[in-house]
């Protein structure tokens, strides 16, 4: 049977009219000879009466302190409502549909409330539905223990769903509907020529999704990636394209320039960046080691890391600077503290080898004046930080030198 996952988010389920308009895709699908396996989010977003943020308000009114297992019971219940919902519209249009909990798919977790895992997926119910001609929704963003607690996947859990569902049932393809027109070469809101990417890596999109871009969790791309299961980025309310995220070319089937060095430009702001002169340190053994110790410990996630003999650079989320300031200087450092940055990344595949894309990058910030105070990079990657105030002109400055709105 030729499998097709459809994910569809809470924005595009959120009233009668628009879950009409996700049925005439699924039932598109079906006619086009797919079995369309559906995943669904919660309803609408906070403030909207089923979002899984509103129910978390709600409960905690009654008390903040709940566990992170009752937490998964309560926030599971957002996209049950949504997929009892897409049956009752399908059914009243004619076609049998059945809902099941993500546990009922066969999404086997560990148990990491509210962070869960999944450890494997095991589709017979969807199977067997499937074989009856009958289409399955499915709850995204959960699954179940081996003892059959219900978990939640965390942030990006949906997607991640709908990529675990595709590789265990070897899809055709998974496609992630949102309200954007696909994958962008930079955010629109900053860059008013940013234009929609037609085709896009497993690796670039994964790399735009950690340093920023948000339409897809990387997670779900990496599991995508194990079978080369085809991703598909569209727009729920359009019948656009989309984007097509898949391996560069391995089976010939798609093409991907080889003169386009850079692919999307992507930023995290609100950042602030710590260097610490650990020859002042107090202790000579290993000083660096009881730096990133010390963050661990305090719950501190560091990023943009660059470690040299006598200095240590990273950065924190502005939230938490202050915190990792004052751990820092109660270990005898004086560190230089540089808040109010950004992480401005420029992604591509097409870089791996190709000289003079640092230099390219340095004098395309440089014609607009803007100080670069860290750099770092990957075979595909190369970031840059910047004061937070000069992150948008950084941001249109890339895109413009590279052409990406061409």
């Amino acid at each position: 049977m030729k499998y097709l996952v459809q994910k569809f988010g809470g924005t595009s389920l959120a009233t009668p009219e628009l879950r009409d308009q996700v049925v005439a895709k699924v039932i598109s699908a079906k006619n086009e000879g797919s079995m369309p396996v559906v995943v669904v989010s919660a309803i609408g977003r906070q403030g909207d009466p089923y979002a899984t943020d509103t129910l978390l308000k709600f409960i905690g009114g009654i008390n903040s302190e709940i566990p992170p297992k009752e937490l998964d019971n309560l926030m599971a219940c957002g996209e049950i409502i949504s997929g009892v919902a897409m049956v009752a519209t399908l059914e009243k249009q004619g076609y049998k549909a059945v809902f099941l909990t993500g546990g009922q798919a066969g999404i086997i977790t560990d148990d990491n409330h509210t962070e869960a895992h999944i450890i494997e997926v095991n589709p017979k119910l969807i199977h067997k539905y499937a074989a009856e001609g009958t289409i399955v929704i499915v709850a995204g963003f959960q699954g179940q223990t081996g003892e059959g607690l219900i978990t939640t996947l965390g942030r990006g859990g949906s997607d991640t769903s709908a990529a675990a569902l595709g590789v265990a049932l070897n899809a055709e393809a998974i496609d992630i509907y949102t309200d954007v027109e696909g994958i962008m070469t930079a955010d629109p809101r900053i860059v008013e020529n940013a234009r929609v990417l037609d085709v896009i890596t497993y690796n670039e999109i994964c790399q735009l999704a950690h340093d920023g871009a948000k339409v897809i969790h990387p997670r779900a791309v990496e599991i995508a990636m194990q079978k080369n299961i085809p991703i598909r980025v569209k727009c729920a309310f359009s019948d656009a394209p989309g984007t097509l995220v898949t391996s560069s070319t391995d089976n010939g089937s798609v093409e991907i320039k080889k003169d386009r060095v850079i692919t999307g430009i992507t930023h995290i702001p609100n950042v602030t960046q710590l260097k610490i002169y650990t020859s002042e340190s107090p202790e000579s053994d290993l000083p660096q080691l009881k730096i990133f110790k010390s963050m661990a410990l305090a719950g501190i996630s560091v990023d943009f890391i660059n470690v040299h003999p006598d200095v240590v650079i990273y950065t924190v989320k502005d939230d938490v600077a202050a915190k990792a300031e004052q751990i820092l200087e109660n270990m005898g450092f004086s560190p230089v503290v540089t808040p109010s940055c950004a992480k401005v990344s420029a992604v591509g595949a097409g870089m791996a080898g190709v000289p003079g894309v640092m230099a390219s990058i340095m004098e395309a910030l440089a014609a607009e004046n803007i100080k670069i105070l860290q750099t770092a990079d990957s075979h595909s990657t190369i970031w840059c930080l910047v004061k937070r105030a000069e992150m948008e002109k950084a941001i249109r400055a890339l895109h413009s030198y590279f052409s990406l709105g061409e």
